[in-house]
């Protein structure tokens, strides 16, 4: 297969800029993340440890195999609202006793790990990656349940998570529920909809309604441990399968469970070479440009991201605006679709959706690397099927069954973000680099737009255009969007699965190849009407 060839110069201008606003960038992200990885802050930390309890993260690593990773998702849910970073849980892609599974652990030092919209809909997201790509899902259960103030949001939504864990129970996909504390009203379902629960003794208590609404509702006294205990559970009820001495015998029996699921992967695996690039990561850091605006090469990318830098690329000459080609990642086979100079045109789309098509036949994933400004417009191409080219794009997106793993890398506007097999078209994992923009154009573009249509109807209307308000809500229009499409902004309310530092690129998208590969990697010959 070809290698590609660097042509990268770290001591051009260019290089040094990209690189120092890309630092500035990571410097900002790496406060975020601090701030995620505090949970509710040092007091509730304190406080949480003082009662003999371990850190959500701390229960993570204990369950993990030794020395594996951990792929944290949604960190940064919840950024840019009302409700604390990281959404009062962790969640993540990890291995257990040789098993790769999906991992929902509430932090109870974050408003006692309550389920607000953020928490909910980040643990609504990890639920779809367990079933997508058939991993077993292990729920560190320890909450307060619904955040009350904002029950509105949580209850009739939250019900999904109910329909959700049952669901994968009926797939076959496995259910753990180790409980280490409360897991009250809505919440005693957890462990009650799980193919296996464990609680830990002492400590766990599991029940509908606690003893002053039981007081109030019906008049009947009693305690929190004849109402909802481990013990209780384990020798009475039955709902907990396993009773715990501590957190740490808790943890020991969720990693035998796993253990004997006699779990096997349905995809067929790493089948290439996985040596590592012949170019250093860290050059990443210089490649993509200050400026969204000014495009950067994907091929630079690619050589620092791929097996061996090695990378067999489709049509090379026609339709250079986009780059597709095949290559591997950690041994993985990937098919690779990634924006060179922004804009689509009609070749670009074409071309993309026979590849697509290539994909589907050899059954292998797809790695999309957006730094698109979406489609072209203007008479010319309008008149040359612009359209017509963009739905064959969209069209096998939309049908490919192969896994697709989607990078935000650069800007992604419009209706390129869909070709490019953005969040709405259920791509397996939605990863971003710092920096990233996402939005149906760039801010600039619409307020202009905006302003457009408002003087050509005011225009109409015979109305005096005021110059000094016009230019106000062309500026307020800009800023809004431009926030709007921050890379935190999308991050923030759950519309991806994660920011990831550049040089992480190759390990993320590895570990994620490996999860979609725990189920079956099939692709397809069945697509929508392709108008020609």
């Amino acid at each position: 297969m070809p290698v590609l060839t660097s042509t990268l110069d770290h001591r051009s201008d260019e290089y040094l800029s990209n690189r120092g606003s890309m630092e500035e960038k990571l410097s900002e992200f790496e406060q975020l993340m601090a701030t995620s990885r505090l949970g509710g802050g040092p007091k509730y930390v304190a406080r949480h440890k003082e009662r003999g309890k371990l850190l959500a993260r701390e229960r993570i690593e204990l369950l993990l195999d030794r020395d594996t990773p951990f792929l944290e998702l949604s960190s940064l849910a919840g950024w840019g609202t009302d409700f604390p970073i990281g959404g009062n849980l962790v969640c993540g892609i990890g291995v257990v006793s040789g098993v790769e599974v999906a991992i929902n652990a509430n932090d109870p030092t974050s408003r006692a790990g309550s389920s607000n919209p953020i928490s909910l809909a980040k643990s609504l997201r990890l639920q779809d990656i367990a079933r997508q790509n058939r991993l077993p899902l292990i729920n560190l259960v320890e909450s307060g349940g619904a955040d009350l103030p904002t029950q509105a949001d949580v209850f009739l939504v939250g019900g999904k998570w109910f329909r959700n864990l049952t669901q994968l129970s009926k797939l076959g996909i496995p259910t753990i529920a180790l409980v280490f504390g409360n897991s009250t009203a809505g919440g005693a379902y957890v462990p009650g909809m799980s193919d296996y629960a464990v609680m830990v003794k002492d400590q766990a208590k599991v029940f509908l309604g606690g003893p002053p609404l039981v007081k109030m509702a019906t008049g009947e006294e009693s305690t929190d441990e004849e109402l909802g205990g481990a013990d209780m559970h384990s020798r009475i009820s039955g709902l907990s399968d396993y009773l715990a001495a501590d957190e740490y015998d808790a943890l020991r029996m969720g990693r035998e469970i796993v253990a004997h699921l006699n779990w096997r992967k349905l995809g067929y695996g790493p089948n290439q070479p996985s040596d590592e690039p012949l170019y250093d990561a860290d050059d990443l850091l210089g490649i993509v440009s200050a400026d969204l605006k000014v495009p950067f090469d994907m091929r630079e990318v690619l050589a620092r991201v791929l097996d061996g830098s090695r990378f067999d690329e489709y049509k090379l000459v026609y339709g250079t605006s986009l780059v597709t080609g095949w290559g591997s990642i950690h041994g993985y086979p990937v098919g690779v679709v990634a924006n060179q100079r922004g804009v689509l045109f009609s070749e670009e789309a074409q071309k993309a959706a026979e590849f697509i098509q290539l994909c589907n036949r050899y059954d292998t994933p797809i790695i999309f690397i957006h730094n698109t400004t979406g489609y072209m417009v203007g008479k010319e191409y309008e008149q040359g099927g612009m359209i017509k080219d963009g739905a064959k794009m969209v069209n096998a997106v939309a049908n490919s069954t192969v896994p697709h793993i989607s990078l935000m890398a650069g800007a992604s506007y419009g209706a390129g973000n869909y070709g490019m097999a953005g969040r709405a078209f259920e791509s397996r994992f939605v990863f971003g680099w710092p920096g990233h923009k996402v939005a149906v154009m760039g801010g600039e573009q619409l307020a202009g737009v905006m302003s457009i249509i408002s003087r050509a109807g005011a225009e109409a209307r015979g109305q005096e255009i005021d110059e000094a308000a016009a230019e106000l809500s062309r500026r307020a229009i800009e800023d809004q969007i431009e926030r709007e499409a921050l890379a935190y902004y999308s991050t923030g309310r759950v519309r991806d699965d994660g920011i990831i530092d550049p040089r992480d690129t190759r390990t993320v998208l590895g570990i994620a190849l490996s999860a979609v590969h725990s189920g079956p990697v099939q692709g397809t010959g069945e697509f929508g009407v392709f108008r020609m």
